[in-house]
This record gives C-alpha cells, sequence and structure tokens, in this order.
C-alpha cells in the first residue's frame, strides 16, 4: 500500500457534562455554526461602521439591522438547510419517514438548501425595511465563507463527507465501515481529504479574495459585484471539488460508480455539481452586471 495518512486522533465533541440521565455535549459542529455566525456578525457590523465603502457614503443598515436580520437568516439556515437535504438528496426515505425530517440532530444538511433559506430569509427581511436588497446581499456574502471554513473544518474531524479512494500521498485513512468500502483496495482504503479541499477553497481562499474586493477595490459600491463573485466563487470550487468528493451513497451503484446524478451515456455531473452550475449562472449575471453599471454610473 502507497504511504497515506492516517486520520489524527480527533473527536467530534470538544466535551460533554452528564447530569443525572442526561448528557450535554458541545460539538465542534456546533461549535463552527456558532462561530461562524459570531465571525459573519463582527464583519458585518465593521463594514456598515466603515461609510467609505458604500455607495454616496451611505450604509445600507446599521447595526441593529444586522442584528435583527442575524435572527431571520440563522432560521433560515437551519430550515433551508434541512430542507434542502431532504429535498435534493433524500426525497423518497424522508417521504416514507415524514417524522425523520425533524430530527436535524441526526445530522443532514445541505448547503444550496441552506443559500435558498438565507436568501428567501433575507429577501422578506429587507423588503420589510426598505433596505437596498443587492447591497444587503453583498454584505452577507462577504461574510459568509468564514464559517463554510470552519464547517468543512469539523466535518474533517468529524471524518465526514470524505472523498473518492486515492493513493495519493496526503490521501487520509478514514476510521469507520463506510469509509473503508472501497470496491478493488485491498488492505486499508485511503481517501481525498475532500472536507480541507472545500475548506481552503470555499473558505480561506474565496474568503481572502472577498476581503480584497471590500477593503481594496471598493466592491461594495457596485451593488451586486459581491454578492456575484462570491457564488461564482463557491459554485466554482464546489463544482470542482466534487470531482474528488465521495458522492452520497444513494447517488452510487454498480452501474454509477461515480455516483453521478444525472448523466447520458456514461457522461453526467454529481448532484452538487448541478446545484452548483446555477449559482455560477446567477453569480456571473450579477457580477458583469455591477461592474457594467459601474463604469457607466
Amino acid at each position: 500500500m502507497p504511504a497515506v495518512l492516517q486520520f489524527p486522533d480527533l473527536s467530534p465533541t470538544l466535551f460533554s457534562i452528564e447530569i443525572g440521565s442526561f448528557t450535554f455535549a458541545l460539538r465542534w459542529y456546533a461549535l463552527a455554526y456558532i462561530a461562524g455566525i459570531l465571525i459573519a456578525w463582527r464583519m458585518a457590523v465593521a463594514a456598515v461602521r466603515a461609510p467609505r465603502l458604500w455607495p454616496g457614503e451611505s450604509p445600507p443598515m446599521n447595526d441593529r439591522q444586522i442584528e435583527d436580520m442575524l435572527t431571520w437568516i440563522i432560521l433560515g439556515v437551519i430550515l433551508g438547510g434541512r430542507l434542502g437535504f431532504v429535498l435534493f438528496y433524500q426525497p423518497e426515505y424522508y417521504l416514507s419517514h415524514p417524522a425523520e425530517i425533524l430530527k436535524v440532530w441526526q445530522g443532514g444538511m445541505a448547503f444550496h438548501g441552506g443559500l435558498i433559506g438565507v436568501i428567501v430569509a433575507a429577501w422578506l427581511y429587507t423588503r420589510r425595511q426598505g433596505i437596498p436588497q443587492l447591497s444587503a446581499a453583498d454584505l452577507i456574502a462577504y461574510t459568509v465563507p468564514p464559517g463554510l471554513l470552519l464547517g468543512r473544518l469539523s466535518n474533517f474531524v468529524n471524518a465526514e463527507l470524505w472523498g473518492r479512494a486515492s493513493d495519493l500521498p496526503w490521501a487520509v485513512v478514514f476510521p469507520g465501515p463506510r469509509a473503508q468500502e472501497c470496491p478493488g483496495v485491498k488492505g486499508l482504503c485511503a481517501r481525498h481529504p475532500s472536507q480541507l479541499y472545500e475548506a481552503g477553497l470555499e473558505g480561506l481562499l474565496l474568503g481572502l479574495l472577498l476581503i480584497v474586493l471590500v477593503w481594496r477595490r471598493d466592491a461594495l459600491k457596485a451593488p451586486g459585484l459581491v454578492c456575484g463573485v462570491f457564488f461564482t466563487g463557491y459554485g466554482a470550487a464546489r463544482f470542482f471539488v466534487e470531482f474528488f468528493r465521495q458522492p452520497d451513497p444513494q447517488f452510487v451503484s454498480d452501474g454509477n460508480p461515480l455516483g453521478l446524478a444525472w448523466q447520458v451515456g456514461g457522461y453526467g455531473l454529481t448532484q452538487g455539481q448541478a446545484l452548483s452550475l446555477p449559482m455560477i449562472a446567477v453569480g456571473l449575471f450579477l457580477a458583469l452586471r455591477a461592474r457594467r453599471r459601474a463604469r457607466t454610473a
């Protein structure tokens, strides 16, 4: 077997406390959500407190409105993420077991569903408050990558959402029987650490790009530009990583080992790639329109 990396001795639980028959546990994934929301809040507040970043030096929101909108967005993330997973990845199972939909603590969240939930929540809130919606979308998009970075790192700690089998030097031997189900592989099965690929591309690289655009390139003065770059960047990163990420088991079969959800003649797309294409299209449209309007203003 080629030299690969053993999964480090990491626990998905940061700490746990037992009180009688009840056990309270703080998991890294929950901590990632909490930290991502807090970082996004502070980033948004810092941006609206810098009038020079905005068109006419007039921020679209104030501190109180950001806090209020955050409540709506948290609900949008949870409801949209869960319903997205149900509808995009396991609709037949959950139609047969509708009570399972409510059991979010058992796992099963979809980023694209969470994104739709955020869009709906933000649209409703900004419409009620009379807030410029493209500028609000830019502000939200700018603050998302740190949460993506932390979320993907916690996926790695949880030894979940790993990649396809690989013999590259940085491939990781993940624990668990499902991770070791690799047809044609003798001995331990190593896989792409696709969670780290996504953390680096969707979280770190995209986040740094948006920070530069906002604070060095006055991107917020062209409403829609930051949001467009985020959609395009995330969609492209996710599309690329899907080539290395193990698809959900319901899409994999003997006749479809690549787990293509949409295919013709043996060629096609995974579900993640199919959901990313509209993001790329919408992102390019928003970014190009924002640039064009900025040049003609």
